[in-house]
């Protein structure tokens, strides 16, 4: 029965919550943060693209902790445990990043807490900017999976948190 997924760090949130329902419970109980999981919009966008591997970095759980837990409540063996990626959450700013170049900026929390996903509207927004542009983004966790998608388009990206529920992320193409 639990051979149609196989839980592992690029597991994705939705495919894994359709499977075993009863692990959301589990994700809450690791992080208040994975409450957001119960909000109908996030599961339906943020739960179809967000890997595991994100959710730790959202959720402050490590990584090898977060998939063998799992994997024990639905009766699979343990694996060996994987790093999490933080290469864009340096305590330091990068060389390329200068407040001076901010040219945009976004504080999506209360579109968060209104239910609403900006991850296309930020998408949009990036391919606007001119080379050495900056972007800013405020949210109330790590917007991994807008991360990685931005890397993949050729942003370099870093986040800082500063505090509990404040992120903000830079962009530059």
């Amino acid at each position: 029965m639990n051979d149609q997924i196989s839980i592992t760090p690029e597991t994705k949130v939705g495919a894994l919550l359709d499977r075993f329902p009863e692990l959301e419970d589990v994700l809450i109980e690791m992080a208040p943060a994975f409450k957001k999981l119960r909000n109908p919009i996030l599961r339906k966008t943020v739960a179809k693209v967000a890997t595991l591997r994100q959710v730790a970095q959202i959720g402050e759980v490590d990584l090898g902790t977060l998939i063998n837990t799992l994997r024990a409540k639905v009766g699979m063996e343990a694996i060996e445990t994987f790093a999490a990626a933080t290469d864009s959450q340096a305590s330091t700013p990068p060389p390329w990043w200068e407040e001076s170049r901010i040219v945009r900026r976004l504080d999506a929390r209360p579109l968060i807490e209104a239910g609403e996903q900006p991850i296309h509207r930020v998408l949009d927004e990036l391919k606007t900017l001119h080379e050495h542009e900056i972007y800013e983004l405020i949210t109330p966790f790590l917007p991994a999976p807008l991360i990685d998608i931005a890397k993949k388009q050729g942003f370099r990206t870093w986040s800082q948190q500063r505090d509990r529920s404040t992120f903000y992320t830079f962009f530059r193409r």
